[in-house]
Order: structure tokens, then C-alpha cells, then sequence
């Protein structure tokens, strides 16, 4: 929508700067409700840290994964810097669902060398804090036009996106939906959490909610360079995958739960 400002003479973009306003408020978040809980808020805020850098590069990975068509060009780089560019087309997008398993596993992996205990304590904290950053983020990409809805009659146009396709004609603002959506996530999530409901299972309960919506916003996304197999998303897919996952968990939960008892 507006892409980017200006500040001090220098060009900021509106999603760089909205994540990184909410990140600050997921951490400061997770600190002070870690201290409350009982947890240790300063491996909190390390898990967050080493779950981020897992957050940059799996986004980087899957987006590449959803152009690992333009790869074909490889053959016709003719030197170094044309080899760059390539790369950094290839390489220089985040996917969102990239970013939140590639930080699942970089804070599995920090849990599992610090030996950290309690860990689905901390990783409930998390399931409210994801959320939370996610508003701000989408939020960022609406303003930027860096993921963009259909056509639509109901919307806005874009003039000055960062992705030249998005511009110009009337779309659905599929991304404040999205953001509006977290919204009532991070508070649900966080009544959960102080009622000790889905103790343990918090993060689990946020994916599944999240992966239901977000396969169906999909349809109201007008940009395909994300990449489509079967007809549906990469996003799309991966929302499934997680649905069916955590159903059958859910389901041997219980049968294991009857049998104990």
C-alpha cells in the first residue's frame, strides 16, 4: 500500500519496522509472563533468540522452495554477479510457515543442548507470543504489498507495492484479515494460558487453530509465486499436513489416556 518511508533522509519499509515492533512486544511478552510463571525469564528470552535465527532461515528455505523453478536459469549465468542476483531472487523472500518450523526446531534444538527443563511450559508462553508478532507482521505486509489478496470489488488498490503485479487494481485485504484473526488468537490463547487450559499442549492448540484458517485465507490470496501443487498452496499443504498431524497425536492422546486409567 504505502511500502516504505522516510526518516532522517534514509528509507525505511513499514514491514521491516512493524516486525521488528513486534517482536520487541512478543519478547517483552514472553519475559513478563515467564517471570510470572514461574519459568526462568532470561532462557526465555535466549529460547526466542536462537528460535529466531531458526525463523530467518527456514522462511529464506521454503521461499526458495516455492521458486525452485528459477533455478533453471543456473545454466545460463554468465559470471559471479549474475550468479548473486540469481540467488538472491531465489533466496530473498520469507514464507511464513517456513519461519515458524524452521524456529520449532532451532528452539527444540536449544532446549535439547541447554537440557532445558520444562520446555512445553516455555512453549506455551510462545504459543501467545507467535501470534502477537504475526499481527504486526501482517500487518507490515499489507502496508508494504509484499503479499497481497485477489481482485475483488471489496479492498484496496495498491500503488506503490513492492511486488509491481499487486498494483493497480482493487484487492481483498486478505493480510488485515489475517492480522485481525491473530488478534483473537493472542487472546484466546492467553485466556487458555491463564486458566492452565491445554497445559503443555498450548503450542499444539495455536498450529491447529492457525493451520484451519490459514488453509482457507489461501484462497484469498492473489499471489501465486508462492507456488501451487494439487492444486493447492505450499501453504495450503503444509496447514494440512500440520491438521492431520495433531489430529492423530490428539487421537492417540486419548487412547493412551483411557488405557492409564
Amino acid at each position: 500500500m504505502l511500502g516504505s518511508f522516510e526518516l532522517f533522509g534514509k528509507e525505511y519499509s513499514y514491514y521491516a519496522v512493524l516486525a521488528l515492533i513486534g517482536a520487541l512486544l512478543a519478547g517483552a511478552f514472553s519475559f513478563i509472563f515467564a517471570k510470572k510463571r514461574g519459568l526462568n525469564e532470561v532462557k526465555m528470552v535466549f529460547l526466542l533468540l536462537f528460535s529466531v535465527i531458526g525463523v530467518f532461515i527456514g522462511g529464506h528455505l521454503l521461499y526458495a522452495v516455492t521458486n525452485i523453478d528459477k533455478l533453471a536459469y543456473l545454466p545460463k549465468v554468465q559470471n559471479f554477479m549474475e550468479f548473486i542476483y540469481l540467488m538472491a531472487f531465489v533466496f530473498g523472500g520469507q514464507v511464513f510457515y517456513g519461519g515458524l518450523l524452521g524456529g520449532i526446531l532451532a528452539g527444540v534444538i536449544y532446549a535439547k543442548v541447554t537440557k532445558l527443563d520444562n520446555f512445553s511450559g516455555y512453549a506455551d508462553i510462545a504459543a501467545c507470543a507467535v501470534p502477537l508478532f504475526h499481527v504486526f507482521g501482517r500487518i507490515g505486509c499489507f502496508l508494504s504489498g509484499c503479499c497481497y489478496g485477489v481482485e475483488s470489488d471489496f479492498g484496496f488498490t495498491f500503488h506503490n507495492a513492492v511486488i509491481e503485479s499487486a498494483n493497480g487494481v482493487n484487492r481483498f485485504p486478505v493480510q488485515l484479515f489475517e492480522a485481525g484473526f491473530n488478534v483473537c488468537l493472542f487472546i484466546f490463547l492467553l485466556f487458555m494460558l491463564g486458566k492452565d487450559k491445554f497445559k503443555n499442549r498450548l503450542f499444539m492448540l495455536y498450529m491447529f487453530l492457525y493451520a484451519i484458517v490459514r488453509f482457507i485465507l489461501e484462497y484469498f490470496r492473489g499471489d501465486e509465486y508462492r507456488g501451487f501443487l494439487f492444486g493447492l498452496s505450499t501453504s495450503q499443504i503444509i496447514s494440512v499436513l500440520i491438521v492431520i498431524t495433531i489430529g492423530l497425536y490428539a487421537i492417540i492422546y486419548k487412547i493412551r489416556k483411557k488405557e492409564s486409567k
